[in-house]
């Protein structure tokens, strides 16, 4: 399957050695990018740290790339990607780097060629921000955070 979005990458001396970026299943929606630190890096619970991928991208204008954590990594270990999911703009030409931390209970070693994280390209629309006097009203109006509730919608007998 040929690939709908060209992402030029350039590999930068601390990625010299490791995988590019790459889907690990045919539908796979992510990318995986692995840790391209030289020692060994132990994240106690609660800490966090930069963790470089050793590589730089050239994303068309039009697109992101968003960061986003690994579920296996999460689910077994409590480590996730702090800022995610991280967006890295069109126009961002520097190092690829992961915010990882670890929200688990036990330290976590992070080793050279290790899979961190995942990268989605996307597209990104651009928004007209037009200022008004009025908003068009709604059902949820001014309801914020948890104002639809926790339960499921009420089924035709509940109604």
């Amino acid at each position: 399957m040929p690939s709908d979005v060209r992402v030029a990458l350039k590999r930068l001396a601390e990625g010299a050695g490791l995988p590019l970026p790459a889907y690990m299943t045919p539908d796979a929606a992510g990318a995986d990018v692995v840790a391209a630190i030289h020692d060994e890096l132990t994240l106690l619970p609660g800490a966090r740290a930069l963790v470089p991928t050793g590589f730089a991208l050239a994303i068309p204008r039009g697109y992101e790339v968003q960061v986003r954590p690994r579920s296996g990594l999460a689910l077994r270990s409590g480590v996730t990607l702090l800022n995610s999911p991280g967006t890295i703009d069109a126009d961002y030409r520097g190092p690829v780097s992961v915010i990882l931390a670890n929200f688990g209970t036990e330290p976590f070693v992070v080793r050279r060629g290790d899979r961190i994280a995942q990268l989605v390209v996307a597209p990104v629309a651009r928004a007209d921000f037009a200022e008004v006097t009025e908003l068009a009203p709604t059902e949820r109006a001014k309801g914020g955070f948890g104002s639809t509730g926790l339960a499921g919608a009420p089924t035709k007998d509940q109604s």
